[in-house]
C-alpha cells in the first residue's frame, strides 16, 4: 500500500491508525477542492489495506474545519460566467464534495473524528459521517449555509441519518451554532473531553478498536449503513450469509480458540493479523 503524497493534508501511520491532519490552519482548515481531492485519493488507496484498520481525522492548530472555502466558490462564479450550456462549476464543486464524504462514511475502518474549534459546514458534514467522534466541549459547531444564501446540499442528508429529521429541520434553517456539550446531548458526537483530554480519549479507542477483528468491522460497518437503505429481508439474507461465513473463517475460529484458551487474539496484539 503507497499512500498519495498531499498538500493539504498530513498523513502519519501509526500502529493500526492512519492519522490524517486538515492542514490549512491560515483558514482554519476550510475545505478546497483539493482538499477533497486529496482526501478521497487517500481513501481510495488504503480501502483494501489490511494494516490500516482505524483513520484519525484531525484538523491543524485547534480547527477541525471551518466548511468551504470561499475562495473555491469564487473561482466557481468567475468559471461560470465563461461556462458553456452543459457546464456548471457550482454544481461540480459541490457534487465533488458529495461523493467525497459519501467515501469516508463507506470506508470500511473505523472513522474517528477529534474535534476541537471551529466545526462548520463541510467539517459539520464529516463529523456526522464518523463512526466515533470526539470532541472538545469548547468546539464551535454550526451549520451557516443558511445564513450565506445557500442550502447545505450534500451535507443536509448525513446529518439527517446522524440525528434525525427534526434536528436536522431545526439546526439547518436556524443557521443554528452550539458547543461540544450540545453536540454530544444531539447526538453528533459521542464523547466530550477538555482539550487537554482529547489525546487520553483517542487513545482508549484505538485500544478498543484493536481489540475488535478487522474483517468482521468492516462487515458490521457494511450491515449497519445498509439498514434503511435496502429492503428488510435482503439486509438479513446478507447478514446471515456474512456472518456463516465469518463463524467458518480465520477470524471466527481464531476467536473462538482465543476465547477457549483464555489468551489475547492475534488481531489485538498485530496490527497486520
Amino acid at each position: 500500500m503507497s499512500l498519495p503524497t498531499t498538500e493539504t493534508l498530513l498523513l502519519e501511520q501509526q500502529d493500526h491508525a492512519l492519522h490524517i491532519t486538515i492542514n490549512r490552519p491560515k483558514v482554519r482548515n476550510a475545505m478546497n477542492l483539493k482538499m477533497v481531492h486529496e482526501l478521497m485519493a487517500v481513501f481510495d488507496s488504503i480501502k483494501d489495506s489490511r494494516s490500516i484498520r482505524a483513520v484519525v481525522l484531525r484538523g491543524a492548530d485547534g480547527h477541525f474545519c471551518a466548511g468551504g472555502d470561499i475562495k473555491d466558490m469564487a473561482n466557481a462564479r468567475a468559471a461560470a460566467s465563461k461556462k458553456s450550456e452543459t457546464d456548471d462549476p457550482f454544481y461540480t464543486l459541490n457534487r465533488e464534495f458529495g461523493r467525497m464524504i459519501t467515501q469516508v462514511n463507506h470506508a470500511p475502518q473505523v472513522v474517528i473524528a477529534v474535534i476541537e474549534g471551529s466545526v462548520l459546514g463541510g467539517g459539520f458534514g464529516l463529523a456526522c459521517v464518523s463512526d466515533v467522534a470526539i470532541a472538545a466541549s469548547s468546539a464551535k459547531f454550526g451549520l451557516p449555509e443558511t445564513g450565506l444564501g445557500i442550502p447545505p446540499a450534500q451535507i443536509a442528508p448525513f446529518v439527517v441519518n446522524r440525528i434525525g429529521v427534526t434536528q436536522a429541520r431545526r439546526l439547518a434553517l436556524l443557521g443554528a451554532r452550539f458547543d461540544g456539550t450540545e453536540a454530544a446531548r444531539l447526538g453528533i458526537v459521542h464523547t466530550v473531553a477538555s482539550e487537554d483530554a482529547l489525546d487520553q480519549e483517542l487513545t482508549a479507542v484505538l485500544a478498543q478498536v484493536k481489540r475488535c477483528a478487522p474483517d468482521a468491522n468492516r462487515i458490521t460497518k457494511e450491515l449497519v449503513l445498509s439498514v434503511g437503505n435496502d429492503e428488510l429481508s435482503s439486509v438479513l439474507d446478507r447478514a446471515a450469509e456474512s456472518f456463516s461465513a465469518c463463524v467458518q473463517g480465520k477470524e471466527g475460529q481464531e476467536g473462538t480458540m482465543a476465547f477457549i484458551q483464555k489468551r489475547t487474539p492475534s488481531w489485538a496484539e498485530n496490527s497486520d493479523a
